[in-house]
């Protein structure tokens, strides 16, 4: 039988460092050079149709079809200027992934030639096939119509050729089928809400808008061992595998010195990403061997979604050319750090402000206080719902790790904001200050350090942690669309911020003044809040039994997590502020409950086709060696001597003998509960059949899969091991 183990371990020995050609000129020089941008809109628009896009983007104005068409000639022109010959509609499916359907430029004429055109029309709206992907009961699988719409507030950019036009995906009667609809629908809301309330402080505040910054983890292993690893190939991660002697415990990973073979690929991935946009700023070595983060300079979220879903993309393009695999799975490998997708998010305005940085005058402080709170009151009031955005089989079996954040969503917000929350809670009743003056200048709101960033130390431990002038979603996992937790962020924030402005709006009415009246709100909300609040370790036993009392959940897995999608509480919220329906939730519910099923079933058909016909088999095949040898022992030596040499290699035949036995019985157990899970027409029913009684046998086969690691022939054991996928040759 021929061991990939060791080919694959030959060809990656003979891997050379792939030299990248980097461009001579500085980076700004080409940043940007693929994007239909601000600089080459005016180039190529007449001052109309720029003024009129321009104004679709920051004001959300319709944009008249005449103008269209100028746009999209000038698009046209621009991208064949580069190379494009087609163009496509890029949207993001409910996949997880992004779509594109390309169409060319060229058309014939009656002459028997071609020319090449692009119309308003084309760029504006498509009709592409939607009858494959998933939509929840939305439509019927014969009913393939969906239009994906121009969304241009994401710049269009040039990738292999083709012109990319960011889009929404909508269903013949209207509903979001993508991840894009709602995170714009979030967006408006948000800025609807805090815009009143901002102008509570300051009236030249006529815009708020959510940014991201995100960070991603990945993996890289040699492309030949990726392949010798069928697991690594059919399900992203190693569903066996024994640790290795030295993994991370050194901690001599974490910030070191980039090996050469990453680093070319690194430069070559910023390249990529520069041409089109992404503003890559950081890299670094992470935890875990061969694990590594790159992350950009915060953007509007909308448009930062994009640049992320085009890097995980690109990640996996220029891998492969210095024969690399990418694994953005978050938890790739059992007993080392996971990865994930830290989620910054922040609040700006148009007057250039950032709404979670501490201002210098009891005014700006104020504010930052009602911003910071209403946040705190918006993660309290809805804590089920943001778990559930984060939820999915593969982030499951990282939350909760040493490296990952627990499935209890808490914030952090450091000690020295604790303590000036705490010193308003403990401040008098707003209705006897600030009389003196008439003007509410006794609102006594303490002192906020103006640098938070050295005020505030970092919790590793926590989901949801205040970093300086932002907010750290650190438990969105490395594969997720991040639009997902963005959508349901800004929207539990908006709703909040408008119950504050709403109570503070009564009260004004009551004849408070502003200012008590802001503080009055502000003060109940900390007390409302408090529970939310968690500044300790959470990872603890002790706190999972004070969140339990705080009445906070834990949900630990993905189906458990997702009814809070479908709650009355959700749907009351989304519906309210315009960015989901009922029918629209709960055909994202069924979407995840579907994808989880498909995920475990197929790790579980996975892990009884390898323990069948590749674990069992190698190691009845070194049983059967080292019983030859016991037999020939016996041939040659005495008895005594015998039964002394032969003690260990019967001790290991009977151990094999175990181990494999268990094999058996578990994977016969598994596909029986297998089967018997797909016969459940319910899909909620189903997906609990998976997680409650499939998957509990994944690491009752994969300890015994383990023990087998450690006892059969290394030449002969069939799956690439753990020290040689960890660490890069």
């Amino acid at each position: 039988m021929q061991n990939f183990r060791f080919t694959a371990l030959s060809e990656t020995l003979d891997r050379q460092v792939v030299q990248v050609d980097y461009p001579s000129e500085k980076i700004s020089d080409f940043y940007g050079s693929m994007v239909f941008n601000h600089d080459v809109m005016r180039e190529y628009l007449t001052k109309e149709a720029y003024k009129s896009l321009q104004s679709a983007i920051e004001s959300g104005t319709k944009i008249d079809r005449r103008v269209a068409d100028q746009v999209a000639s000038s698009m046209k022109a621009w991208a064949m200027k580069h190379g494009a010959t087609h163009y496509t509609h890029w949207f993001h499916p409910l996949t997880g992934t992004t779509a594109e359907k390309h169409d060319s430029f060229v058309s014939p004429t009656p002459n028997g030639k071609g020319i090449e055109e692009f119309s308003g029309s084309s760029l504006i709206q498509q009709e592409p096939d939607a009858s494959s992907f998933p939509s929840g009961g939305i439509r019927n699988t014969f009913e393939a119509r969906g239009y994906t719409a121009w969304d241009p507030t994401s710049p269009a950019f040039i990738m292999e050729h083709t012109l990319c036009i960011p889009t929404i995906f909508v269903s013949y009667t209207g509903e979001s089928l993508d991840y894009k609809t709602p995170l714009l629908k979030s967006i408006e809301a948000i800025d609807k809400a805090a815009v009143k309330v901002c102008q509570l402080f300051d009236k030249n505040i006529t815009k708020v808008y959510p940014t991201l910054g995100w960070e991603q983890e990945y993996f890289l292993v040699d492309s030949a061992l990726f392949a010798a690893r069928p697991d690594l190939v059919l399900s992203g991660r190693t569903v066996f595998g024994h640790s290795s002697a030295k993994d991370q415990q050194l901690h001599d990973h974490y910030f070191g010195t980039i090996h050469s073979r990453a680093r070319a690929f690194m430069r070559d991935l910023e390249i990529e990403a520069h041409k089109l946009g992404i503003p890559l700023k950081t890299r670094h070595n992470e935890v875990a061997p061969s694990q590594f983060e790159c992350a950009p300079v915060y953007e509007e979220v909308n448009v930062a979604v994009d640049h992320n879903q085009l890097l995980m993309h690109l990640l996996d393009k220029v891998s492969r050319k210095h024969h690399f695999k990418i694994l953005l799975h978050e938890k790739p490998y059992e007993g080392v750090n996971g990865s994930g997708k830290h989620n910054n998010w922040s609040l700006a305005t148009n007057t250039d402000e950032n709404l979670l940085a501490p201002g210098k005058t009891p005014a700006e402080n104020l504010r930052f206080a009602t911003i910071l709170v209403n946040i705190l009151k918006a993660l309290h009031t809805y804590e089920e719902l943001v778990r559930g955005s984060i939820a999915s089989a593969s982030n499951d079996l990282r939350l909760g790790g040493n490296e990952a954040p627990p499935a209890i969503i808490s914030a952090f917000i450091g000690e020295q904001l604790t303590k000036t929350l705490d010193e308003i809670e403990s401040l008098p009743s707003p209705d006897g200050l600030g009389h003196g003056s008439g003007k509410g200048a006794h609102i006594n709101i303490p002192k906020i350090p103006e640098i938070l960033l050295d005020n505030t130390d970092r919790n590793r431990t926590s989901p949801f942690a205040f970093t300086g002038n932002k907010f750290e979603f650190r438990a969105v996992g490395s594969t997720a669309n991040s639009a997902k937790p963005m959508t349901v962020l800004n929207t539990i924030v908006a709703e909040q911020l408008t119950l504050f402005y709403e109570e503070v709006k009564m009260l004004l009415e009551a004849k408070m003044r502003k200012e008590d009246a802001i503080f009055k709100v502000v003060k109940q909300y900390i007390l409302d809040s408090k529970a939310i609040r968690f500044e300790g370790n959470s990872y603890s036993d002790e706190w999972k039994a004070e969140a339990a009392r705080r009445g906070l959940s834990n949900h630990a897995n993905t189906p458990d997590a997702i009814k809070a999608y479908i709650s009355e509480k959700a749907v009351a919220l989304f519906e309210k502020q315009n960015v989901l329906s009922k029918r629209e939730l709960h055909a994202r519910y069924e979407i995840k409950l579907d994808k989880y099923v498909r995920k475990i079933q197929i790790e579980s058909r996975l892990i009884g086709d390898l323990s069948v016909n590749h674990i069992i088999p190698t190691a009845i095949k070194y049983q059967n060696t080292l019983i030859e040898n016991a037999r020939g022992l016996k041939d040659v030596l005495d008895s005594k001597t015998y039964v002394k040499l032969s003690r260990n290699q019967i001790q290991t035949i009977k151990e094999i003998s175990e181990h494999v036995s268990e094999i058996r019985q578990f994977v016969e157990e598994m596909t029986e509960e297998r089967k018997i899970a797909n016969k459940i027409e319910n899909e909620a029913d189903k997906a609990n059949a998976y997680c409650y009684s499939v998957k509990p046998y994944f690491d009752k086969i994969r300890y015994h899969v383990d023990k087998l690691e450690l006892l059969v022939d290394d030449q002969l054991w069939p799956l690439v091991k753990y020290r040689e996928l960890l660490f890069i040759k």
